[in-house]
């Protein structure tokens, strides 16, 4: 009713209804995570990461080098230490001890890490991360055996990529 008596007012909200998206739009900011601009892929390269207790955290270790290096090996020289402890629990869905068939299962591993930088020592990021794989466990003892290896593996290579997209983003800032 108010706009109706004055076009001027109705133009002039408008306007400024324009230049307030305009000056919100103008406040973000996109750009790739790992474009070489932001220095991120240089960054990942030089981690040093710890080493590997366990067979499960030596999956995920080996991963994540390949992962942040592209295929080059860990760097002589460590811009930052990547502290990282992992471990992985198996347990089955279904407690069914007369099935004759597959069983299903689910394999936990879970990462605890933390990002420091070697020349002060500060902590960049510390976090925990984990990752479920599911899998079917036969009667067979090696079946059983090698089905469990196979799920941890595959979910210490997911682990190990959401690992490296947690320091492209902490790197890349």
């Amino acid at each position: 009713m108010l706009f109706e008596r004055s076009p001027a007012l109705r133009r002039a909200s408008q306007t400024a209804l324009v230049l307030l998206a305009c000056a919100t739009l103008a406040a973000c900011q996109v750009r790739p995570l790992y474009s070489s601009t932001s220095g991120a892929p240089s960054k990942l390269a030089s981690i040093k990461i710890s080493p590997a207790d366990e067979r499960v955290e030596q999956v995920v270790r080996n991963h994540l080098i390949f992962l942040t290096s592209g295929g080059a090996g860990e760097a002589a020289k460590a811009d930052y230490q990547l502290n990282m402890n992992v471990t992985s629990v198996r347990a089955d869905i279904l407690d069914d001890s007369v099935s004759t068939g597959l069983t299903p299962g689910r394999v936990t591993v879970s990462a605890t890490y933390s990002l420091l930088q070697t020349s002060d020592g500060k902590v960049l990021k510390t976090a925990t991360r984990s990752v479920t794989s599911l899998v079917d466990i036969g009667n067979q003892q090696f079946a059983k055996l090698r089905a469990y290896r196979d799920a941890e593996d595959r979910a210490a290579r997911e682990l190990a990529e959401f690992i490296r997209a947690d320091l492209a983003a902490v790197l890349g800032r």
